[in-house]
């Protein structure tokens, strides 16, 4: 992390940085040469000069119990009567408006900020409680305040004081303010709408982290993603933070040779980092997960802001929470124009960048431009401007994956739940299939993994690897891969599949993930390397301890049958004529997810290597235990 270097003097209840001469470095006084042992180190030299075509400013605001919390304030110059954006962030504020040692403002501010610097608004990025330039304690997603928060302050009461100070003293703005941000800027951008500061008018929420255990960043169903360590690490260290020092070889075999998720951080000493620790000692859902759902604690307010939610549909990092907020919120917009749901053909935070493609998938253009054109700056501006037009942002906004274009639709899920059968012979069937069962062995020892091996969870393979080819495990024994025949008609699918398996365990416990995938033809001229393609339209684990609920983990009885169900991430897709549609099922997703031992213990985190034991996992079929994935079919 770059410590950034401020200079302050007193204005009012903040500080502003000023443009000052710092030891008179722009010219060589008058006079004498300079000694050649004259000190050469200067205060301080301020990058952004007088021919910039931009103002930035740097402030300390106060908030109410004294903490003040750095903010940076970059707008177009001769700006007037202005809305302001604004982000509150764990990211390094002083980095986000200044991508670039530029005097253009357009690159300076990040990628996706130019389109809103360029019309018109004031770019307001601020750190977060304890974070970067801003004093206090850093706590990983503050709960709000109540049973788990006693102090006076939350990210909702910090983000009331900084909308109260911009509007009183930013004198180029309008008074009207609104939120955006991505992931943990998404999840800001959402605890500022409760019980929000009047001036406070719109919000987009971008891949918010939402609840951390059922399906955002810290768990899936129960089971845990372990590349949370890193993210740690790097968030809480004030010293030696980044990624964990295990050095350079391939995820896959580290996690494997450290065994347990506990016995791995106990190794690197992350049992001394608080954030990890405290989800370690919550491995169920309990009252502490619960209580900081923020969906389901603004499930308990009124809807008061307008609210444009955001999600990819390959979101690899928090694909539940914009969904979930949207399910929370839907109910209490009678008139229908108070939230909206918009999902992109991207990976997490996919919507600042360019959205040509993902991985071997290619769109019809900038997707990601075109969404920020069309639907997110008309969102702002008919909010936020001084003189708007009519706001006419639509309730649902989602890309058609497959047949590449935006489509609007007046509710989600927008389709007909229907189910398609496991079936015999590794096929699928619209109809119940006669009752029979399929089995692999599971073995801990030898995981499935979640890409061809060497894995390394990080850079372009991470962000892409929710649309791998999936022909790299259809081959293993300890996956059993189902399909329909070859499509001749479109299907079409706009919601969240579910899945419906019945299956039972010879041991006491079991993962179970299922992938729903489009299949492209084995030729395929259009675009050869995808000739065969196996194409994830969603990926998802259950912890069969949790069964039974959430809160309540208990052993699984061998042999005795359980109906698991779970939901798969939300698309909007059409499997196309020619193409198959396949499901797979397996017992590992590895290293994403730790391993089931499969043997009872009270914490699989704590597992010890003589828990993990191989076991014969048993899919039903047909009949009374009929498994199927039940697919929202849109009726075009």
């Amino acid at each position: 992390m770059i410590h950034h270097i401020r200079r302050t003097a007193a204005l009012g209840v903040a500080t502003f940085a000023l443009v000052l001469p710092a030891l008179s470095v722009s010219a060589a006084p008058s006079g004498a040469p300079l000694d050649t042992m004259a000190n050469e180190k200067v205060k301080e030299y301020d990058w952004v000069r007088p021919q910039a075509n931009f103002v930035r400013r740097v402030v300390d605001i106060p908030m109410r119990d004294g903490v003040k919390l750095h903010t940076i304030i970059i707008f177009r110059k001769g700006l007037s009567d202005a809305p302001m954006l604004l982000t509150r962030t764990p990211y390094d504020a002083e980095g986000s408006t200044s991508r670039n040692r530029s005097q253009d403002i357009d690159e300076v501010v990040r990628y996706s900020d130019q389109l809103f610097v360029d019309n018109g608004y004031i770019r307001v990025f601020q750190d977060i409680r304890g974070q970067h330039g801003s004093e206090g304690d850093y706590v990983m997603n503050r709960p709000l305040r109540g049973a788990f928060n006693k102090t006076k302050t939350d990210h909702a009461t910090d983000t009331y004081d900084t909308i109260d100070w911009l509007v009183k003293n930013v004198k180029e703005s309008n008074g009207k303010v609104g939120m955006i941000g991505s992931s943990y800027e998404g999840f800001t951008a959402l605890m500022g709408t409760v019980d929000p500061h009047p001036a406070l008018q719109a919000t987009i929420p971008q891949s918010p982290m939402v609840d951390g255990w059922i399906g955002d960043d810290w768990f899936h169903n129960g089971a845990f993603r372990t590349f949370g360590y890193d993210y740690d690490l790097g968030q809480t260290a004030g010293k030696g933070g980044g990624a964990v020092p295990r050095g350079t070889g391939e995820d896959y075999a580290a996690y494997l040779k450290e065994g347990s998720a506990y016995d791995y951080a106990e190794k690197y000493g992350l049992l001394d980092i608080p954030a990890v620790r405290k989800v370690l000692e919550h491995p169920a859902y309990d009252d502490w997960w619960q209580y900081q759902a923020v969906d389901k604690q603004l499930a308990k307010r009124p809807l008061t802001v307008p609210m444009l939610l955001v999600v990819g549909e390959w979101d690899q990092e928090d694909s539940y929470g914009a969904p979930a907020v949207y399910q929370a919120l839907e109910p209490k917009d009678t008139g229908n124009d108070m939230v909206s749901l918009a999902i992109g053909p991207w990976r997490h935070s996919g919507v600042n960048y360019v959205g040509r493609s993902l991985g071997a998938i290619d769109f019809a253009g900038d997707t990601a431009k075109q969404f920020r054109e069309d639907y997110e700056l008309p969102f702002l501006d008919c909010h936020l401007k001084s003189h708007p037009a009519a706001c006419k942002t639509p309730p649902v906004i989602t890309y058609t994956s497959g047949a590449d274009k935006w489509e609007v639709s007046q509710k989600w899920p927008d389709g007909a739940y229907t189910p398609l059968y496991l079936a015999g012979n590794s096929a699928l069937s619209w109809s119940k299939p006669e009752a029979g069962e399929d089995s692999y062995v599971s073995d801990p020892a030898k995981p499935v993994p979640m890409l061809p091996r060497p894995i390394e969870m990080s850079g372009d393979e991470w962000k892409t690897w929710l649309v791998q080819d999936q022909r790299f495990a259809d081959s293993r024994t300890d996956v059993l891969s189902y399909e329909t025949g070859v499509l001749d008609k479109p299907v079409h699918i706009k919601g969240a599949p579910k899945v419906d398996l019945h299956a039972f365990t010879s041991g006491e416990d079991s993962d179970f993930v299922v992938k729903l995938i489009d299949v492209y033809p084995e030729e395929y001229s259009e675009k050869p390397a995808l000739a065969g393609y196996e194409l994830p339209m969603g990926i998802e684990i259950f912890r069969g301890r949790y069964v039974h609920g959430f809160a309540t983990p208990a052993p699984l009885e061998p042999g005795k049958s359980y109906n698991f169900k779970w939901s798969l991430p939300n698309v909007d897709h059409v499997f196309l004529p020619g193409h198959k549609i396949m499901v797979q099922v397996q017992s590992s997703l590895f290293p994403l997810y730790d391993r089931n031992p499969q043997k009872w213990v009270p914490s699989i985190m704590k597992a010890k290597p003589e828990d993990y034991v191989k076991a014969t996992e048993t899919v039903q079929r047909g009949g009374d235990a009929a498994s199927a994935v039940w697919l929202p079919i849109a009726q075009d």
